[in-house]
């Protein structure tokens, strides 16, 4: 990436950097089965999608013992070839990972001659939207060579939460789960088919728990869209991203898609934005391979019809018709969509980024044709590859028939395209001009405002906005920018367009749109994909000043406000000042640091406690962050977003119903004691209270009905229970009592706290 403006830094979205999708780096991978029989044991198991337990898999060296592998595929597999598509899951029996994957997924590269076509296709898309990471692999079973196989991210539960921050929502392939072909009536086309989920289930295979009504209600709302309602869509699916894949699929012919026949090969998730995220998936047929459109109307530019049941010819792919379904219901998401003239413009506007940055500067050819250098030799070993991809740097020319396909030369395939679609109106249209985009302040305060302002040319006066977030999974508020020099824009009419945005968060991502009558314009281009990016300041907690001063990571003693026994960790204040805890993150993890940010406005009182359940469940009140601990060890980590570490706790297996605290309290080392929750971690002891003068001796602790205070030296004179919110739910006098007896039997589970004479306090748990 590259600085646009001194202040200002241009980045993308999200970045990964785990060395097993490392585009320039082949993988080997070795499955190892007790059973000599393994590809009958396999073939057996396909129909009904079950694992076979391989011995050991080895990725890189690194060994796996018991793994979950099975063959996977639609047209892609066949009992009668070698080389199947493959799906291993490291931890279908053993809890075990390859830097944090556990489910790998290997493509055959069937249909594709010039052996790119997924890869390439992924790499492209990455630029634009979310997609799954994509490289190579070579395949070896019980020490023999399969062959090289496109190796392709999962879009499972872990890539929506790594990319979306979340996992439990609504979760779809859309994909029938029987599979598409010809005589397939039911297809995931988006449109409205009733209430009854059913209706949908043969062509929505539900990834997650519950999310049908989220499904129809998204196909509802899409089927009443016009330009006078958008905000009810907007609030249901993420338009931009879904206006990426659609100009994606269309200019590079990727017809086994949503655009094509069967309508499909892409995911459907539902952040806790209430947005639906659309994900492409299954690309070795891009590049025209599949050439059905499924339409009825033209198919393509003036090469004429190719829908219904015929394939389109080379020309027709060339020339498909950059708005192909616009005008037709069974292709909802397109219809309706660019019926809006501002979701067209845009959409146009990605569709022309995509244009100039991949098509007419030659990108994906040079890195095509670096990708056919890294596997060259891969390619010539593997005997199991498929007929027509003996010599892949034909497949770049060349059409080649494979099955009842016909695969077009990438290169004529996309300079065919490029010169069809640079001749059209649609983008030769003058677009706006946007330039000297600049915010007022390179560093505000947390809880300030700041100008944007941009210098837009080939605009229309009411046409220019600014979009900003201040969280990753936000979605973008829009507001309008003016030129009238009310809005810190400079002189009214000097084509200076500003507007003010609050600063809500450590940093502001932000972009700018602007349209004319014929054409729009992001800034910058690959937007909401890519944007700017506000670094605000703000006052920091330095180490020692707030602490994790105890931790419970296997709790059924202390219940939450609704009753359940969570994880959870307690702060103390070690200062005599309230601190504010805004901006501060919470983590369980050493490479995702930023998993839980406390709410905004949450402060600690001098020398005070606060606890946090860690739960992963944040429809709760409370404070509960977003995420678990590990009885078997792990961490405990404040920072902020800009590297600051306030406390960084690291603890091993712990015991249940047993607490990891420092003691002394604040500040002393860590041990495992009996929980003191919400008080000072050296005021539990089942035979002493530490500000006595004398002996009191408290039993048992914990205890299920009766618990006994005994005290021969000082004699007892009251009594008063607390639970844990400080409410008093039992107090009683005595007469200098050397022992008395207190009923606990029907308190609910849980700790409490014994005020003795008004001064000595203990805390007892019951069971």
């Amino acid at each position: 990436m590259k600085k646009l403006l001194a202040s200002l830094i241009f980045i993308s979205s999200f970045s990964f950097g785990q060395s097993f999708y490392d585009l320039n780096t082949i993988q080997t991978i070795e499955i190892t089965f007790a059973q000599s029989n393994w590809d009958a044991l396999l073939d057996a198991a396909e129909p009904s999608d079950a694992y076979i337990s391989a011995q050991s898999v080895a990725i890189n060296g690194t060994v796996f013992p018991n793994v979950g592998a099975k063959y996977k595929g639609n047209s892609s597999y066949d009992a009668n070839q070698v080389k199947n598509p493959w799906h291993l899951e490291l931890d279908q029996y053993v809890d075990q990972n390859y830097q944090g994957y556990t489910d790998i997924k290997l493509s055959n590269v069937i249909f594709d001659p010039s052996f790119v076509r997924e890869a390439l296709a992924y790499k492209v898309l990455g630029n634009y939207m979310d997609v799954p990471l994509a490289n190579y692999a070579k395949l070896y079973v019980n020490g023999v060579y399969i062959g090289l196989y496109t190796n392709v991210e999962s879009i499972s539960k872990k890539f929506v939460d790594n990319r979306f921050g979340s996992k439990t929502n609504a979760f779809f392939d859309c994909s029938p789960p029987a599979g598409a072909g010809p005589t397939s009536t039911n297809l995931p086309t988006l449109q409205y088919l009733g209430t009854n989920y059913t209706s949908y289930e043969t062509a929505y295979d539900l990834k997650s728990t519950t999310g049908w009504d989220d499904l129809i209600n998204l196909t509802n709302t899409l089927s009443t869209t016009t330009s006078a309602n958008t905000a009810s869509i907007e609030s249901v699916l993420d338009i931009d991203r879904t206006l990426w894949m659609l100009a994606f699929d269309n200019i590079f012919v990727n017809l086994d898609s949503y655009i094509g026949q069967f309508k499909q090969n892409y995911y459907l998730y539902k952040s806790n934005n209430g947005q639906f995220n659309p994900i492409v998936w299954d690309l070795n047929m891009c590049f025209g391979t599949f050439g059905n459109t499924g339409s009825t109307t033209s198919g393509g530019g003036p090469g004429g019809p190719g829908g219904g049941s015929t394939s389109l010819t080379s020309t027709q792919k060339q020339q498909l018709s950059h708005t192909l379904h616009s005008t037709e219901s069974t292709w909802p998401l397109v219809q309706k969509l660019l019926a809006i003239p501002s979701y067209k413009k845009k959409y146009l506007a990605h569709y022309k980024t995509i244009l100039n940055e991949v098509l007419v500067s030659g990108s994906y050819l040079t890195d095509a044709q670096n990708l056919q250098a890294l596997i060259a030799t891969a390619v010539s070993t593997d005997v199991n590859k498929f007929s027509y991809q003996s010599n892949i740097a034909n497949g770049l020319t060349t059409d080649t028939s494979v099955g009842n396909n016909t695969a077009p030369g990438l290169s004529t395939l996309m300079n065919g395209r490029k010169t069809y679609l640079n001749a059209l109106s649609d983008f030769t249209n003058i677009q706006p001009s946007i330039a000297s985009v600049t915010p007022s302040t390179t560093s505000p305060l947390v809880g300030a405002n700041v100008s944007i302002t941009a210098n837009v040319t080939n605009t229309t006066t009411s046409s220019v906005s600014l979009a900003y977030r201040s969280l990753k999974n936000d979605i973008f508020v829009k507001t309008q920018m003016f030129d009238d020099g009310a809005h810190n824009d400079g002189v009214a009419g000097d084509n200076v367009y500003g507007a003010s945005i609050p600063v809500n968060n450590v940093a502001i991502q932000y972009y700018i749109y602007a349209e004319n009558t014929n054409a729009g314009k992001f800034s910058p281009e690959r937007a909401e994909h890519e944007f700017y990016t506000i670094n605000a300041t703000y006052p920091t907690i330095t180490a020692g000043q707030l602490v994790v001063n105890e931790i419970m990571a296997s709790n059924t003693l202390i219940p939450d406000q609704d009753g359940q026994f969570d994880d959870w960790f307690e702060l103390y204040n070690n200062t005599a000042n309230t601190l504010s805890l805004d901006n501060l993150y919470a983590s369980d993890s050493q490479t995702n640091k930023l998993k839980w940010q406390f709410p905004t406005g949450t402060t600690i009182a001098p020398h005070s406690y606060l606890i946090v359940w860690a739960d992963s469940d944040l429809t709760q009140a409370g404070l509960h962050a977003d995420f678990k601990f590990s009885a078997s060890g792990e961490n405990c980590i404040l920072s902020y977003a800009n590297g600051t570490i306030v406390d960084n706790v690291i603890f091993g297996a712990q015991t249940t119903d047993m607490s990891y605290a420092r003691n002394p309290n604040g500040t002393g080392n860590f041990v495992i004691q009996a929980a003191t929750f919400n008080a000072n971690n050296q005021s539990l002891a089942t035979t002493e209270i530490a500000n006595s003068k004398t002996t009191l001796k408290v039993y048992p602790n914990p205890t299920t009905s009766i618990v006994y205070l005994e005290n021969n030296e000082s004699p007892i004179e009251s009594v008063q229970i607390f639970n844990t919110s400080s409410q008093s739910i039992f107090k009683s006098t005595y007469k200098k009592e050397k022992k008395v007896g207190v009923d606990m039997t029907n308190y609910p589970v849980g700790m409490y706290i014994i005020r003795i004479n008004n001064k000595d306090h203990v805390k007892i748990l019951k069971k």
